[in-house]
């Protein structure tokens, strides 16, 4: 990536310096008929879902793994969320329980360090690498799951794999990559109060589009990026896959080693010290250059939701359903005709009219003890609405124990929410917590596409915030659309 025509070593962003440090053989050739470079893994995270078939493929070829110290596997996406305790014999669904029993298996005889259900650490894979100081800033961390961009909220380069490359992971701990291009999203301004890295997130894909990031490593720049905690950042980052992103990445400052000091697997002492001024070495340089500048107005920004099918179907919660025929090419406003269908709303509809049957707090996206607070805060001396089911999924155990200790729970189920267990949850269809067919739900999540939270099932994308209003209201909402609570 750092090859200068003219000699020396040109001026590097954040993506290029990280991608550097990693490279074991670089690819032969220049442009298209470049070859991929051999890039050292220093993290790999793996799950129940896309782990099997590559551990299958290690015993095949009678192969060990290569570094199981530089693995670490959780349960997450079949687990189901209304039984506590590790029993597998307590999850109903056989799929469910085959492929959780396998990765014990697999974990057992391959060395591999597993944080099963029940286990105080389990979780998200994506809550749970974070948590324990697993992922760290210059980083390569891989997993096979499309939300690993998550963890380049710490300037590392993180992304998801197939099944093949998990296996080729596994048996060398190296993955053959061909560079990406990069791009800044520069982010001017502040944030209004109620707007968040969630709407700020859903934005970009609204406007560059769900293919706009393709073939690029997004970096997330500007004054209010920087003001953002790291769990904002960890959200905006996570949905760097649905602008077609292979990552997304923020450079590591303050906010960053303030975040790791002290977590279990963080440097301690004089190698945290050294680990820091390497760190702050990997600042893109001023006059680094990025293959794609988007510039965002964030002081411009109010909350935003989905009102389609994909993630770049949104709009600001203020605004109404679009018509088709305001979309300037025929393979949008085709799209937008079938979204419409699916979702059974009505072009020029106000967002704040479309009445809801579920609200889901959770995912990798935003099921962190930040986003549980900012539900707890909307709920207070509230009550979800009549007709309304909410469901709170803690993204880990560990989320899950700290809002107890805070008494974010009481008062979630206070408000008539449903207090689950950790897991992956009605983010997707894999686990018992589903919408039934037609059912509407605004969810936290991170994919609105048909069928993706249960079959014939309606996903408007929204903020933490603006979920916990809407199971206020019945309808798509924003706390500063809510009566003041009385007696507050």
């Amino acid at each position: 990536m750092s090859e200068n025509p003219s000699g020396g070593v040109r001026p590097r962003t954040l993506a290029e310096k990280v991608w550097d440090d990693h490279v074991v053989v670089r690819g032969k050739g220049e442009g298209d008929a470049r070859e991929p470079d051999l890039v050292y893994i220093d993290l790999h995270l793996i799950h129940e879902v896309t782990s099997p078939q590559a551990f299958d493929g290690l015993r095949l070829a009678g192969r060990g793994l290569r570094r199981p110290d530089l693995t670490i596997a959780t349960e997450d996406h079949n687990v189901p969320t209304d039984i506590a305790g590790g029993a597998i014999d307590l999850i109903r669904d056989p799929v469910s329980r085959t492929q959780i029993s396998t990765l014990r298996r697999n974990c057992e005889e391959f060395g591999v360090r597993l944080h099963p259900m029940g286990d105080v650490d389990q979780g998200i894979v994506h809550v749970v690498g974070p948590q324990l100081g697993l992922t760290q800033p210059g980083m390569t961390v891989v997993c096979g799951d499309s939300h690993t961009s998550t963890h380049g909220a710490f300037g590392s380069i993180a992304m998801g794999i197939g099944t093949s490359e998990v296996e080729h992971v596994m048996a060398t701990q190296t993955l053959s990559l061909r560079p990406f291009k990069t791009m800044a999203v520069t982010v001017t301004g502040e944030l209004q109060p109620g707007v968040t890295s969630k709407d700020l997130i859903l934005a970009v894909i609204a406007q560059i589009g769900t293919g706009g990031g393709q073939g690029h490593i997004i970096e997330y720049r500007g004054e209010a990026v920087e003001k953002l905690s790291m769990e904002a950042r960890m959200t905006m980052c996570n949905m760097s896959i649905e602008a077609g992103a292979r990552a997304g990445m923020v450079a590591p400052d303050a906010t960053t080693y303030a975040y790791l000091k002290g977590r279990p697997h963080a440097p301690q002492g004089a190698d945290w010290d050294a680990a820091v001024e390497y760190w702050d070495s990997l600042r893109t340089d001023d006059d680094a250059v990025f293959d794609t500048e988007v510039v965002i107005d964030g002081s411009a920004l109010t909350p935003f939701v989905t009102w389609g099918t994909n993630p770049g179907q949104g709009a600001p919660l203020g605004s109404a359903v679009p018509h088709p025929e305001s979309f300037g090419d025929d393979s949008a406003r085709i799209a937008a005709e079938n979204a419409l269908e699916y979702m059974d709303l009505e072009a020029g509809t106000p967002l704040r009219e479309v009445g809801v049957d579920v609200v889901f707090v959770g995912s990798c996206t935003n099921g962190r003890i930040e986003d549980l607070r900012a539900v707890a805060e909307v709920l207070e001396g509230r009550s979800v609405a009549d007709g309304v089911r909410m469901l709170v999924v803690p993204g880990s155990m560990r989320v899950r124990l700290q809002a107890e200790e805070e008494g974010l729970d009481a008062v979630l189920t206070a408000a008539g929410a449903e207090w689950r267990q950790p897991g992956c949850s009605m983010c997707l269809g894999m686990n018992p917590d589903t919408l039934s067919p037609g059912q509407r739900c605004a969810s936290t999540s991170n994919r609105n596409f048909e069928g993706r939270q249960g079959k014939g099932g309606r996903t408007h994308l929204v903020s933490p915030a603006v979920a916990a209003a809407t199971a206020v209201v019945g309808r798509l909402a924003a706390p500063a659309d809510l009566e003041p609570v009385k007696g507050a």
